[in-house]
């Protein structure tokens, strides 16, 4: 007996690893050589490919496909049909397979619904991808990123709330009152 959840209506691939208390739900398909962790959430109509690693507590909404050459840390949130790619220079007539690019998302970070995340970058820790937004480079760690293409214009606490840098360059988190720094465009907790 699996020590994770799977609907009726899943397709769990041999060989694919899923962790405990994992949640996997309506017409999904695990295919086989993922890594998924514990306490994961994969919503309706999602794809893990093959080689796809998630971490612990990942949470994959509705209708995302998480494509090879894709690892997500521990605590990443994939908001509801957005998009990942694993290619470059896609057509249907030439196999590119050998070319999978790798696509980071790192600890904490968040991608909002229907956002693109092109292959081959990472996001960083903490980062909020907001919906719709297109991202065609590295975003840094706690970066709030909008728009096509992808553009910062702020900083984000752990909690997702808005940063907001004194002339020190110190902020603190509205909900857990955290500080942050800001130092040569990077930001760390104090």
């Amino acid at each position: 007996m699996p020590n994770y959840f799977a609907h009726n209506s899943a397709v769990i691939d041999e060989g694919s690893e899923i962790g405990k208390d994992t949640k996997i739900w309506h017409f999904s398909h695990i295919m086989p050589g993922c890594k998924i962790g514990e306490r994961c959430n994969i919503g309706q109509n999602c794809v893990i490919s093959p080689d796809v690693v998630l971490g612990q507590n990942v949470k994959v909404q509705n209708n995302v496909s998480v494509y090879t050459g894709v690892i997500c840390e521990d605590d990443v949130f994939l908001g509801p049909s957005m998009v990942f790619t694993n290619v470059i220079n896609p057509r249907s007539h030439v196999i590119r397979k050998s070319e999978y690019k790798t696509t980071l998302v790192k600890k904490g970070a968040s991608i909002g619904a229907n956002a693109t995340i092109i292959c081959g970058n990472t996001i960083g820790k903490y980062a909020l991808i907001g919906a719709g937004t297109v991202v065609t480079k590295d975003v840094v760690d706690f970066a709030l990123v909008v728009g096509n293409p992808a553009k910062q214009i702020g900083w984000v606490s752990k909690y997702g709330h808005k940063l907001h840098f004194n002339e020190e360059g110190f902020a603190q988190c509205t909900e857990t009152q955290e500080t942050y720094k800001l130092e040569n465009h990077q930001v760390h907790v104090v």
